[in-house]
């Protein structure tokens, strides 16, 4: 019930200079994406700015987002939340809407223990045929999803798919595929770790990245699957100072700046986050020169 392989982009989401979402310019990037061979869209995640869309708003982008790519790549869903009713409600409507897949954030300022992040991710699950990803990211949430709970849900719940890991910690990527044993699809949620994530198993990555350099990040995925690992290797290894300025601030910040000297027209990041400094404006326009994708 695999989703996709490959590199899927975790697409930031243009805004007009009133604030509205800008499906032009959505449009521009859907297509530069499929363009680029990326294999599968992820909208209305953390660097599509979910926090500060509002439901119709959030729903109306994925609406978009599937009527525009017409089933050239899956468009997964971003419809998690830290209350379990408002993420069953996002989930089934995305589905009415024809998004392939979801991507299912850890609850977050609430928390959770792992009784109740495997009862949350159950309840959610149940309410639609889509396949799922759960996305752990303790960084943001405070909330650490563990290979133990995670697996038990592969387990219990066969629409639970995949997993996006974002903890930063190989050891417990390693971990996990050990107790799944290819049962669970495991994706890389930090673009310095796509070849160690796909060395022990990993299928692919949910990219900030490749917002910038689609062609590059497929490209690196695809080596690892290929098992061209020296390849791969000398990609990851070039692309780490363009992905540390990816999050030289709090993302999307850095990469709606990357995306409007690209000449994307993505406008600013909604309050409370703000533009990217000038300095780090230049460290980051530098790092793309470099990587080739300016």
């Amino acid at each position: 019930m695999s989703i996709f392989k490959g590199s899927g982009v975790a697409l930031a989401t243009p805004m007009k200079e009133n604030g509205e979402i800008n499906f032009d310019s959505m449009a521009n990037l859907i297509e530069a994406q499929i363009e680029g061979g990326t294999d599968a869209l992820i909208i209305c995640g953390t660097s599509g700015e979910a926090p500060t869309l509002d439901d119709p708003e959030h729903l109306d982008a994925i609406s978009f987002a599937v009527e525009r790519t017409k089933g050239r790549i899956p468009v997964i869903a971003g419809t998690g939340s830290n209350n379990t009713a408002h993420a069953v409600m996002m989930s089934e409507e995305s589905e009415k809407r024809g998004a392939d897949g979801l991507l299912l954030v850890t609850p977050y300022y609430n928390k959770a223990t792992q009784d109740g992040l495997y009862v949350h991710y159950r309840k959610i699950a149940s309410a639609t045929k889509l396949p799922c990803i759960v996305y752990n990211v303790p960084s943001r949430t405070g909330t650490n999803i563990l290979p133990d709970t995670m697996a038990r849900l592969a387990r219990d719940q066969e629409n639970i798919v995949a997993i996006k890991e974002a903890s930063g910690s190989i050891s417990q990527v390693a971990k996990l595929a050990s107790l799944v044993d290819g049962q669970l699809d495991i994706y890389s949620g930090n673009d310095d770790q796509i070849v160690p994530v796909c060395s022990l198993g990993g299928v692919g990555v949910i990219s900030v990245l490749a917002n910038v350099a689609p062609r590059q990040t497929h490209d690196l995925v695809m080596y690892c699957l290929e098992g061209k690992y020296e390849e791969a290797k000398k990609l990851q290894l070039k692309a780490l100072p363009l992905v540390e300025q990816l999050f030289i601030e709090v993302n999307p910040i850095p990469v709606k700046a990357a995306l409007n000297m690209q000449g994307f027209n993505v406008g600013s990041p909604r309050l409370p986050l703000t533009e990217m400094t000038d300095a780090h404006k230049e460290t980051l326009r530098q790092a793309m020169i470099d990587f080739g994708c300016l």
